[in-house]
């Protein structure tokens, strides 16, 4: 009865009232479309997150393949390349089936849910957030992203121990390592609002402490538990190819552009920003490297000079995207010197054998540019601002500080377990012979350089 009440008052409204009405719905209609409008895609921005992937594609396999393979011994080359370029390959698979959902979707603070297993719910027309509101990614689009950065970031570690592991060893580590320290410290950092360093405006805009500090501390965990390689201090154990080693840290400094500036996640100044950071930290680090061999040994290294290289890139992943050039100039020389002493004296003073300098540069370099990320921020320095919730250079190298904390912990405690029970299962390190004659014969059949 209600209902024919109401109808009947409506058909008794005068004409003039009808057509206000019908004008104010057409006036409020437009209002509420542009509130419900669906998200924008670019295709410009789609592009260019493409070829960032590609990119950093080409930083791993072959960048980090060659820069690891020129550095060891020549009767190991292809027992390193074979564990970057498998490692690599083993994590975009398991990145594919749950990593991208435990790292991006849901949960808690501290990892994602399983709601998006076998990327279950991810189709063509499922869409990823970027930075602006109302801009978005093609879903596919950030999940192969995101996956080549845990990929390089497990075959980052393999330089720690490299010339002594099972190669069966490594890839139950690596599995083991991303599952349960790789997965967590990305949902932590990178998944917001949820994510606790997220939560708590660290910055970290390419990897700092997800992909470095992380991989850093997982090698140096490595190099105790293997143990130093045969003949330590008593043997030549000398690059063999400075020429590998130089293309592969050219090939990684191209591919960082994608790594660094890809993360902005749209093609427009951000990436810019993100861009010629990445070019001048880079070089001052490689400049600031070969000045300190000057002065120290006489003579300025190619091995230096690529090493200052990859200490510039990794101290400026963190801060690539909030801090001006200018910092980040800063940034790759305070970097370059503090791996210097890290690959020499405080290598000495952990009496680890981490016979690439993975800790040396990734852990220290990472930990470098973390903290610096929070001073050089600073809009007076000429960065970005802090992140959400911190107003002070104080308070924002304090939370990175803490994001440094609780990566180093976190990490050091999964890759002791992981080591203990690979250890259990398979053993760490092959026989004495088999390290004596060289991992390419003894765990590949093969050689790299034949007479």
């Amino acid at each position: 009865m209600k209902e024919i009440a109401l109808s009947r008052s409506a058909r008794a409204l005068p004409a003039w009232a009808i057509l206000f009405a019908v004008l104010c719905m057409l006036l409020v209609s437009p209002v509420s479309h542009a509130a419900e409008a669906a998200p924008t895609v670019d295709k410009g921005d789609v592009a260019w997150m493409l070829t960032s992937t590609l990119l950093v594609l080409l930083m791993t396999v072959p960048g980090l393949a060659l820069f690891y393979g020129g550095l060891v011994r020549s009767k190991n080359v292809l027992s390193i390349l074979m564990q970057v370029m498998t490692v690599f390959s083993m994590i975009v698979v398991l990145w594919v089936i749950y990593g991208y959902t435990l790292a991006f979707n849901g949960g808690n603070a501290f990892i994602g849910n399983l709601d998006k297993l076998f990327l279950k719910g991810v189709t063509k027309d499922s869409l990823a957030a970027t930075f602006t509101t109302g801009v978005a990614l093609p879903e596919y689009v950030f999940v192969v992203f995101q996956s080549t950065f845990a990929g390089i970031t497990g075959a980052l570690i393999v330089g720690a121990f490299a010339e002594r592991m099972r190669f069966r060893a490594v890839l139950v580590f690596c599995a083991l390592w991303f599952t349960f320290a790789y997965l967590p410290i990305a949902h932590m950092v990178w998944y917001g609002p949820d994510g606790f360093m997220f939560a708590k405006g660290a910055l970290d805009f390419a990897g700092g402490t997800v992909v470095h500090i992380n991989a850093g501390i997982a090698g140096l965990v490595g190099a105790y538990f293997v143990g130093p390689r045969l003949g330590l201090g008593r043997e030549s154990m000398k690059p063999h190819n400075v020429t590998f080693t130089m293309v592969g840290a050219a090939i990684l400094w191209v591919g960082w552009f994608g790594f660094n500036a890809g993360s902005n996640l749209e093609s427009n100044a951000g990436a810019a920003l993100a861009f010629i950071n990445t070019l001048v930290a880079t070089a001052a680090a490689v400049l600031v490297w070969l000045l300190i061999e000057a002065v120290h040994k006489g003579k300025p290294s190619m091995v230096g000079g690529a090493s200052g290289a990859v200490a510039g890139l990794v101290a400026i992943t963190p801060a690539c995207g909030t801090v001006g050039p200018m910092g980040s100039i800063a940034i790759g020389a305070a970097a370059s010197l503090a791996c210097v002493w890290g690959v020499t004296g405080l290598k000495k003073l952990l009496r680890a054998d981490d016979a690439l300098d993975v800790f040396g540069v990734h852990g220290v370099g990472g930990i470098v540019g973390a903290l610096l990320t929070g001073v050089f921020s600073a809009p007076m320095l000429g960065g970005t601002g802090y992140g959400s919730g911190n107003s002070t250079m104080l308070q924002q190298v304090g939370v990175q500080a803490l994001g440094v904390g609780v990566t180093l912990v976190w990490s050091g405690v999964v890759s002791v377990i992981a080591y203990l029970v690979v250890k259990l299962i398979f053993g760490l390190r092959v026989s004495a012979e088999a390290e004596r004659e060289g991992l390419d014969i003894t765990s590949h059949g093969e050689s790299a350089y034949e007479g």
